[in-house]
């Protein structure tokens, strides 16, 4: 498996691996693959952004996203 990690991927390899994770391979952005608001957020999608952008890693974003959840 290829490193997913911010400074092994291009911007489009992030926006790629993003789109898989929440869709699939079939690339369709159904209403309920992403239909969930994230907690008031808006698009799940949306959370990733700062990975895309290559601000914060994937890890990094997810345990942030179940900080509130976790006791």
């Amino acid at each position: 498996m290829k490193s997913v990690l911010i400074k092994d991927t291009t911007r489009e390899e992030r926006e790629e691996i993003v789109r898989r994770a929440l869709w699939g391979d079939c690339g369709a952005e159904c209403e309920f693959c992403s239909g969930c608001d994230n907690r008031g957020g808006g698009r799940i999608e949306s959370i990733y952004q700062p990975y895309i952008d290559g601000v914060k890693e994937i890890a990094e974003i997810n345990a942030e996203y179940r900080a509130p959840f976790v006791r």
